[in-house]
């Protein structure tokens, strides 16, 4: 297709494109001649993918242009390139190891890691924003007088577990590692507020059973 029916096909106008061709977040397409290109149906699954992470995600390009590089990269493996993307995605501010709070919060973390086997989680910690999110989060509760320990977020951990099963299957019905991985950082751009949605929508629900609407 030309880049008039790229344009029309994924509500992205010609100019968002190509300034995205002009940034790498787009690959080129087919020269066909010195002024025009054709593209193929990756380059629309690719633009969607963009304009998710940079329209609806809020993601600066420069960040977004370090997750798709991940996605690209076929020199690294399925898990290690899956990680890689989710974590060059923007992350929360990093947590101040002198604190005691976050250290308190940093053992229950480790306990509950341990308690539910997670040992590559474990193991990768010390390079990963997703755990060092989760420490900054239970120390913020904790020092609102909020107990969080292992034992309490064993429950919801487990529930997460099956949360990320689900998702991996729904990954695998692609065939190519490239979709997979694309389809797994849109869903933690795009899936992660709908669970979140749902979650406040649950609890809406459960409160109007137990208590009633007054």
């Amino acid at each position: 297709m030309r880049l008039a029916e790229l344009s029309e096909r994924s509500g992205v106008s010609t100019a968002t494109i190509k300034y995205y061709l002009r940034e790498g977040l787009l690959p080129p397409g087919r020269r066909v001649n010195a002024t025009t290109a054709d593209y193929d149906e990756e380059h629309l699954r690719r633009l969607r993918l963009v304009r998710a992470l940079i329209q609806v995600g809020g993601i600066p390009v420069a960040r977004a242009r370090e997750v798709l590089s991940h996605i690209d990269d076929d020199s690294l493996g399925r898990t290690i390139r899956l990680g890689a993307a989710l974590r060059a995605l923007p992350q929360e501010p990093e947590p101040d190891e002198d604190d005691p709070d976050v250290v308190a919060a940093a053992a229950e973390v480790d306990r509950l890691l341990e308690t539910l086997g997670w040992e590559t989680s474990r193991e990768l910690s010390s390079l990963s924003p997703v755990h060092r999110s989760l420490v900054v989060a239970v120390a913020t509760l904790r020092r609102l007088g909020y107990p969080w320990d292992a034992e309490l977020m064993a429950p919801y951990a487990g529930l997460m577990h099956q949360v990320a099963s689900r998702q991996l299957d729904f990954m695998e019905t692609y065939d190519s590692l490239k979709e997979q991985v694309e389809v797994a950082v849109a869903s933690a751009v795009l899936f992660e507020p709908v669970l979140r949605a749902l979650h406040r929508l649950a609890q809406e629900e459960e409160s109007a059973r137990r208590y009633g609407i007054e």
